[in-house]
């Protein structure tokens, strides 16, 4: 090819590139509003084109209540094991305003191929519901899988229970407030070890419209809080949380962590360095979970995870 064909050449090169630039720009563009709209929906989608299904199925959806956020999806293995497999309840964050186990399948194709059965538990939302709602709501789904998860293959000795943001603040409400798992029918004797990601466990006063909205009309909001409630027989706790999380700032973690150990219970942390409020949760879908750090502490830690109090056959 000649000097000046190439010449001529280029400006066609740097067309096509500048072309394919703007298109990646474009496509990464559309993708960070589809998360910031629905974040969990884009990385439930991406795993399940990515990953597949990875031998995990969708073996009931229950209602434990009369509203319609008041139910749970089981996710177990396609084919029958041979013994009972752990199990993870994971619940969803959101604010206490948003969110839908439909968007978290992810979950369940994480989990289900490392040997658990998954839990997914729905609970009422705000403007529906405020304090206590969601935590007797998630008590509720805790205390239905205590007493049922028998029949999807689950050991009702090693159930964990999970949950990012507002949901972690359940899970951790539901464990250490015992009360709220007695009143709907189990036991946190029971509970085999809790999983915070990125959670809200010490944030009164409240400063959020999401949190004046869901626990403002309470008159002693210390009670609403995690840290009011350690107790030295908690279940054992992993608490995961990003070093840049600037929506729920990673003192929560710190500080749920200094009253355990205070009190002489169990508490593990993992902080991510530069991680924000959501790279906790990415690090459970796939592609991501191939070399993440979380996936493998959670599973580690659950798979350690067993109820000091013994489940009893009539359990219900």
């Amino acid at each position: 090819m000649s000097e000046d064909a190439r010449v001529q050449g280029r400006p066609k090169l740097l067309t096509i590139i500048g072309v394919l630039i703007a298109v990646v720009i474009a496509a990464g563009l559309a993708l960070q509003i589809a998360i910031w709209r629905n974040g969990p929906a884009v990385l439930d989608a991406v795993d399940r084109i990515t990953g597949g299904a990875r031998g995990a199925v969708l073996a009931e959806r229950v209602s434990y209540g009369p509203s319609d956020k008041q139910y749970l999806s089981v996710y177990a293995p396609k084919e029958p094991v041979a013994e009972p497999l752990p199990v993870i309840v994971f619940v969803h964050g959101g604010s206490w305003n948003k969110g839908d186990p439909e968007n978290y399948g992810f979950i369940g194709r994480a989990f289900v191929p490392e040997g658990f059965v998954v839990v997914l538990a729905a609970y009422r939302l705000h403007p529906e519901a405020v304090y206590p709602a969601m935590i007797e709501d998630t008590a509720a789904a805790i205390a239905w899988t205590q007493a049922n998860i028998a029949k999807h293959g689950g050991d009702r000795s090693r159930i964990i229970i999970s949950g990012h943001s507002a949901g972690a603040y359940n899970v951790a409400m539901t464990a250490l407030e015992a009360r709220w798992l007695a009143e709907a029918g189990g036991s946190a004797e029971r509970i085999a070890g809790v999983v915070g990601l990125a959670g809200p466990y010490d944030f009164y006063p409240f400063d959020s419209d999401s949190t004046r909205a869901s626990f403002g009309h309470v008159p002693q909001g210390e009670v609403t809080q995690p840290v009011t409630h350690v107790r030295d027989d908690a279940p054992p706790k992993l608490l995961v949380h990003g070093e840049a999380d600037t929506l729920v700032k990673p003192r929560n973690s710190r500080e749920l962590a200094k009253r355990l150990e205070d009190a002489g219970a169990k508490v593990k942390t993992l902080y991510l360095k530069d991680a924000d409020h959501n790279e906790p949760l990415l690090a459970l879908a796939s592609p991501w979970r191939r070399n993440s750090e979380v996936f493998n502490a959670f599973v580690e830690f659950a798979r350690g995870a067993h109820a000091s109090v013994p489940v009893q056959d009539e359990l219900r």
